[in-house]
């Protein structure tokens, strides 16, 4: 009995979380597609290339219920809306790739340091099935090697390029000068919640600055609730409204 009862509160823990999903995005690349599946907060699952890349995934396995499983893991700090070894576990298989920055590999589990284990610092690039994956700076300003929530050099912003396109995935940061000279930017996953990354003028700003095709305000709960994404939008595209803004629902349920 108390089996049965077990599997059922898991099914319905799983259903509840695939019910709750948001309806993913399809991007044109130059060859083939890229696909957007908003998970929650941080969390995104990316598949392009014939390779699916999960981003940040922490929350347990059942918010995962129904995607393919990961053929690459992006994690880009320390806290636990970025990191969750136990969701690591649950989701990766043997031939996952797992991509984090030192500080991240350094709380890892031994049984996670494998062959599958990329570490890349700042400034360094992998290519994993064919994507080219290139680690940039994320931090809060001013910029610090000490700064308690985010310093210089302890987590990785991302940019992926893929059919041949450019996905910028920016961590928690600021609008910080290595964000505002990125070019060339595709698709664009900006941070914006106070009083840990930056507000929606300064993350408008930098959007502004370098332009991205697409952007998608993501990573916008603070401790004063949810940011206004609808005037983060507004704000960027009185400047440019070549830029296409969009907003989508990352805190179902």
């Amino acid at each position: 009995m108390k089996a049965g009862m077990l599997v059922l509160v898991s099914t319905m823990a799983i259903y509840s979380a695939t019910a709750q999903r948001i309806s993913p995005d399809t991007i044109a690349l130059k060859k083939g597609s890229l696909i957007v599946q908003p998970i929650n907060h941080a969390s995104v699952v990316l598949t392009a290339a014939g390779k699916t890349i999960y981003v940040d995934p922490v929350g347990g396995a059942a918010k995962y219920q129904g995607l393919a499983a990961p053929d690459i893991i992006l994690v880009t700090d320390i806290h636990g809306d970025h990191f969750d070894p136990a969701t690591l576990d649950a989701i990766k298989t043997a031939g996952t790739v797992l991509i984090v920055p030192q500080a991240v590999a350094d709380k890892l589990p031994a049984a996670d340091k494998t062959a599958g284990l990329v570490i890349l610092a700042n400034g360094a690039n992998t290519k994993q099935g064919g994507i080219d994956i290139a680690a940039i700076p994320m931090y809060n300003l001013p910029a610090s090697t000490t700064d308690p929530r985010h310093p210089v050099g302890r987590g990785n912003g991302y940019v992926l390029s893929v059919g041949g396109k450019k996905i910028y995935l920016s961590g928690d940061t600021q609008g910080i000068p290595e964000m505002r000279a990125l070019t060339g930017i595709d698709v664009a996953f900006v941070c914006m919640n106070l009083p840990y990354t930056m507000d929606i003028n300064e993350a408008a700003d930098a959007v502004l600055a370098f332009k991205p095709k697409i952007v998608y305000p993501y990573h916008y709960r603070g401790t004063n609730g949810l940011s206004d994404v609808a005037a983060f939008k507004a704000k960027v595209n009185a400047a440019d409204p070549g830029i296409e803004v969009r907003l989508r629902n990352w805190y179902p349920g």
